[in-house]
Parts: structure tokens; sequence; C-alpha cells
């Protein structure tokens, strides 16, 4: 039985590890030839090398999503590799520190904003025209910013963002056959949610206590969503957020 991307070409940023590691191998597995873009070459090797013990293809691009030139190389490279561009997983993310809004240093602010929020349309702007004959695109947005999140001023701001860039672009595209949407992944066991609970420790409890499914989500999990978002199976579905959350956003 073929997989959900059987001949799919998909790009996946922040691919060198958490969830955008898993993603990838979990698309693999459901049969897409893969470029994996993150900022670190070792990284994004090891993914890599991971994809190809399950038998599939995987083209690394060192990218930088805040800066327009890398994320067009990104789609020229795939496009070389691959000759087209299917789907894409615009996951790439940063938390930024924690502080309270008043005092929340300014070039954090900006680098939080500049990776979330413009790398996410750096990365659309470019996948978009690639996409010659449609496609998928899936941005990650994040359901532990309802109804906020304190002292992450910056992270809950951009992923409100990332939610209105993609219900304009689904809008602006779907009569091209692009459809565009976000997954929005509840607290997931990822190096980033541990750090923050090795910080502030007494936020883990009360976030577990918050999820209907009383545990934390996988990586393999969010993956999962996401191919799906990627297939055909989902092509009626444009501008949609799709919760993967556990029953976090019940609360």
């Amino acid at each position: 039985m073929s997989g959900l991307l059987e001949g799919k070409v998909a790009i996946i940023t922040g691919a060198g590890r958490g969830i955008g590691s898993s993603m990838a191998l979990v698309f693999a597995s459901e049969g897409a030839r893969l470029t994996l873009a993150g900022r670190t070459l070792s990284a994004l090797q090891e993914t890599a090398d991971r994809v190809q013990a399950l038998g599939g293809e995987a083209l690394c691009v060192v990218t930088d999503v805040s800066l327009a030139a890398d994320c067009r190389r990104l789609v020229e490279a795939t496009v070389e590799k691959f000759s087209r561009v299917d789907c894409a997983v615009n996951n790439a993310a940063i938390d930024g520190p924690q502080a309270p809004t008043a005092d929340y240093p300014e070039k954090d602010f900006d680098d939080v904003l500049a990776t979330n929020v413009k790398g996410v349309w750096n990365c659309m702007r470019h996948q978009i025209p690639a996409m010659t004959a449609g496609g998928s695109i899936v941005n990650i947005s994040s359901a532990v910013i309802e109804p906020a999140v304190p002292n992450m001023c910056a992270y809950v701001a951009s992923k409100y963002a990332v939610t209105g860039l993609t219900k304009t672009a689904a809008l602006e595209y779907a009569a091209k056959g692009i459809r565009v949407n976000a997954l929005v992944p509840g607290v997931v066991e990822t190096k980033m949610v541990s750090d923050i609970f090795a910080a502030y420790p007494a936020m883990r409890e009360p976030m577990l206590a918050k999820i209907a499914s009383g545990r934390f989500g996988t990586c393999d999990e969010i993956g999962h969503a996401a191919a799906w978002l990627c297939s055909d199976r989902a092509s009626y579905v444009m501008g949609a957020t799709l919760l993967v959350d556990g029953g976090f956003s019940l609360a």
C-alpha cells in the first residue's frame, strides 16, 4: 500500500530537532522525498541519516528563515534536486527568553518575530510560486498561546500572527489549488518544553492538569497530523487551524 505522501516532494523547516525532525521521519515513511531546512548542518544531517535508514531521500539546506535570500535558496535547491515542490511545513521557531511584557528585551522580541512570523512569510512567498501544480502548506502555530502565557509576549504574539498569515494566504491561493492550513500543537515533549519546565518547574503540573488526555503529546503525533494535511486526503481543508493538543484547549 502506498503512503499518504507517495511521490510528493516536501520541505520541512526546523528539521534538525524536535517536532521537525520527527516530522521528517513520518513524511519519509509515508513516501515523501524531503528537503530539510535548519540553521545547523550537523543536526540536519542527523535527521537525514535517519530518513535514509528508512529508505527515504533527503536534501539538507542550511537555512535561516528570517532571511529572504535563504528561503529563496531553499526553494531553488529543492526544485533543482527534485524538479518541484508539492508541500511544505513551516515549523522553524524560537521561544525567546521569559520576561514580563514591559521588561522584555527589544532585540529578543525582534528576533522571535523575525523567525516565527517573518520566517513563515519568507518561506510562503517563495514556496507558493514553486507550487505550479498546486500543493499544500502547513504552518505550525501553538495551542499553548490560548488564551495567553505570562512572560512570553513575543512567542505568543508570533503564534497568533501565524494564524493570520495562514488564513490570508489560504483565501488568496485556494483557487490556484494551493491549500494553506495551520497545525496547532499542544504541549509536546520536546527539548524546548523540557528547558522551560527546567527553568520554571512549578509550571509543569498545572500545565499537565489542563490536558484532558492526561499526558503531553509526542512529536510523532504532530508529524502524522501534518502528513495528513499535506496529503490528498485533506483536499477540501483550507484555512483551517487543526488542533492536536490532547484536549488542552478544552480547559
